[in-house]
């Protein structure tokens, strides 16, 4: 029983496609309404790296009940705080997390989250499957369990904004996994376009913005998000004079 089960999840994974560059839209999302949730799915394929990788959003409406506690047996999960108030207990511990708070989520750790907010509840969550085995020793090693308040980050300015860092380390799926929030205060470019090795995801938390990704233009209000397979030339831009910030993190 145990080869079929992981014959058929070898067959599944080899039918994914892989992710395509550019924007993907909160307003795109297929969203499913469950009771007193909901969940939209953006994307589901492969990546650079990965033979599996999933993003999706879950709003938990008020009163909703937490979470079924349950773990991922294969997959590592980051999960990102939109909106609201989460009761956030993995693997034992808990910790209330607020809107831009992270969660990183080794495989096989028990994991549950409740809305305990006077509102929704709205979390984005990323699942992802390296191409090579897990290695547990890594990631404890790069610290194990990540439970992130945005408000006990440092905001540190810069001559453009300025940003948060989250974190930069190794983790059970990755040789390297880095996570930092930028500001950017005025209309134009965050950096000149660049490639690097890794796979990177722009998450936009507020403001207007635009990306140049392989030679093709996109833009992206909040909610909405840029993926940049490794190697290919990006550059980001705020598109106005009001303040715009986002979530950058980037994998190998």
């Amino acid at each position: 029983m145990s080869f079929l089960f992981v014959f058929l999840c070898s067959v599944s994974f080899a039918q994914l496609s892989p992710v395509h560059p550019g924007v993907y839209r909160w307003a795109d999302r297929s969203v499913k309404v469950d009771g007193d949730r909901e969940s939209g799915v953006f994307l589901e394929g492969t990546a650079p790296g990965l033979e599996y990788l999933r993003i999706h959003a879950t709003t938990q409406y008020k009163g909703a009940k937490p979470s079924p506690a349950h773990a991922n047996k294969e997959r590592e999960e980051l999960v990102i705080v939109k909106e609201g108030t989460m009761k956030a207990t993995v693997d034992g511990k808990t910790k209330i997390l607020g809107a831009g708070s992270v969660v990183l989520i080794m495989p096989q750790q028990m994991q549950s989250f409740e809305n305990i907010g006077d509102g929704s509840l709205t979390y984005y969550v990323m699942q992802y499957k390296s191409t090579n085995p897990v290695n547990f020793d890594r990631g404890l090693t790069g610290g194990g369990l990540v439970m992130l308040n945005a408000d006990s980050l440092v905001f540190k300015p810069s001559e453009k904004g300025g940003g948060r860092a989250y974190f930069d380390r190794a983790t059970a799926m990755c040789e390297r996994l880095e996570m930092h929030v930028t500001q950017l205060n005025k209309k134009g470019p965050s950096h000149a376009p660049h490639s690097h090795a890794e796979t990177e995801i722009i998450l936009i938390i507020s403001g207007e913005t635009e990306m140049t990704i392989d030679g093709k233009e996109y833009k992206a209000d909040a909610g909405d998000f840029y993926f940049m397979n490794s190697e290919l030339l990006h550059g980001m831009r705020n598109a106005s004079d009001t303040p715009c910030s986002y979530f950058a993190f980037k994998w190998k």
